[in-house]
């Protein structure tokens, strides 16, 4: 049983499963239901700003019974004020849960170590795994499967996209990434999707009309992701050509799904209009952090 969410690597492949019929139902029906945080606290420590990570956890906290603290960057100063590991064991005498979102996964890592209550990861460098958790429920619930289908990222090989790609895989669709020469998974990522795959194909390419081709999912995220901000001129240029837009659209099979993580950089790596597009879910991707992120707070302090 997973006693942290660290990286879709951390649940097995029924569980991952139940996330997505968890978050399902939740979905359906917000009110009522078990109440797992009923008395509890979740801790919440951002070293990132954050707009629907935030948020949405704040509310699953509340709707499952239980309460959320909010902590800034500037507010715990991790290894400037004090260590994590120090963070880590205090924070363990009060919370049930800690949440964060972090500059560096080793970050994550230390928590982990160190606290004795479920840690979260809300954002690291390597992974984003509460993102794919909402990704692969809006894809299951739009198309009513994951498996057998092909799910299409065009971009930067970056957290979300591992992410996406490990959850994709473990269920059974086929994942194809289009990254230019220098952005693609190292080696080392790209072995944890081909060992994360229960009979889908995992295709790395620098084509992005190939990745599209035949796909059911179009999927990107920004060219220059925080804490890359002085990259932003070499990316934009290196990235020219990698984005979803209606052309590629028509490369992928009908009635395909365009998604994207958010905040957009309109013009960049998505054409504007596109995320209002009749095809696009982006909005439901938003929204179902708040079910996926419940079903996830549920698996790891009830243990269902």
């Amino acid at each position: 049983m997973a006693t942290d969410f660290l990286s879709i690597d951390d649940v097995t492949d029924d569980e991952l499963a139940w996330l997505l019929d968890t978050g399902n139902a939740y979905a359906s029906q917000r009110e009522g239901g078990p109440q797992p945080l009923q008395g509890r606290t979740v801790a919440m420590l951002f070293e990132k700003p954050s707009l629907r990570t935030k948020v949405s956890f704040d509310i699953a906290a509340y709707e499952l019974g239980g309460h959320a603290v909010y902590l800034g960057a500037d507010e715990v100063g991790l290894d400037k004020r004090e260590p994590v590991e120090d963070v880590a064991r205090v924070l363990e005498r009060w919370a049930s849960v800690i949440v964060a979102r972090v500059m560096a996964h080793s970050t994550l890592e230390r928590f982990a170590a160190n606290a004795s209550v479920p840690v979260v990861n809300a954002l690291s460098d390597v992974e984003h795994p509460c993102q794919a958790a909402a990704d692969l429920l809006t894809i299951h619930q739009s198309k009513g499967r994951v498996e057998g289908l092909k799910v299409a990222y065009i971009g930067d090989a970056n957290n979300c996209a591992l992410s996406l790609g490990l959850g994709a895989l473990a269920l059974g669709a086929d994942f194809a990434v289009a990254s230019p020469d220098g952005y693609a998974f190292p080696d080392a990522d790209a072995a944890r999707l081909r060992a994360r795959s229960t009979g889908g194909a995992l295709m790395l390419t620098t084509d992005p009309d190939e990745a599209a081709a035949d796909a059911d999912v179009l999927y990107t995220d920004v060219w220059t992701s925080m804490g890359q901000e002085a990259e932003t001129a070499q990316r934009r240029a290196a990235f020219q050509g990698f984005q979803v837009n209606e052309r590629l659209l028509t490369r992928a099979n009908s009635g395909a799904l365009v998604m994207h993580p958010m905040p957009v950089h309109y013009g960049e790596e998505m054409e504007p209009g596109m995320l209002e597009h009749p095809q696009s879910v982006a909005y439901t991707q938003a929204e179902n952090r708040l079910h996926a992120q419940k079903a996830v707070l549920r698996l790891l302090v009830a243990g269902e």
